[in-house]
């Protein structure tokens, strides 16, 4: 595992990664595509195609590191490819992602593009609630930002957690 201040998702080398992954990021390549429709069921294929370019190369690329340590665990692969589903609808680019991240910390009024994208754990999570997913699926995407919670297994968040920040 790399330092803690590489996994630490507020941490200047952590914000800059992903500032230059959200501003320089390409769309998924035909195979990257095809790999990604092996793994999900059409209704979960539209939210993963609804995402911004950034937010599809980064799930795959999540999504990829995880099945490349645990390939007989496709709900984990789900998980990673779902997981930030509800950024969307923020519809911020790379400066707005990075203002939001960093006022998150302000006693500032809770509403609009900023507060939709420092939610969109559980906004993304209620969309696949309501789709039936549950289990780490809806959980990961939930709490990935926070605490593992009740109920999932420690070694499945820490890798997920773990394939997360990498990326």
């Amino acid at each position: 595992m790399q330092g803690a201040a590489q996994l630490n998702p507020l941490s200047p080398w952590h914000l800059a990664r992903r500032f230059f992954a959200v501003a320089f990021a390409s769309d998924l390549r035909a195979d990257e595509q095809a790999w990604v429709a092996e793994r999900l069921d059409e209704a979960d294929q539209r939210l993963f195609w609804l995402q911004p370019i950034p937010d599809r190369r980064h799930a795959h690329g999540v999504a990829a590191w995880v099945a490349d340590r645990r390939p007989e665990r496709l709900d984990l692969v789900r998980a990673a490819l779902l997981h930030d589903v509800g950024k969307r609808h923020s519809a911020l680019g790379s400066f707005g992602r990075t203002w939001a991240t960093l006022l998150r910390w302000l006693p500032l009024p809770d509403s609009g593009r900023f507060s939709r994208y420092t939610r969109h754990g559980p906004i993304g999570a209620d969309e696949l609630a309501a789709l039936g997913h549950d289990g780490i699926v809806e959980a990961f995407a939930r709490f990935h930002h926070g605490a593992r919670p009740n109920g999932v297994d420690a070694e499945d968040w820490r890798l997920l957690a773990e394939a997360d920040h990498r990326l």
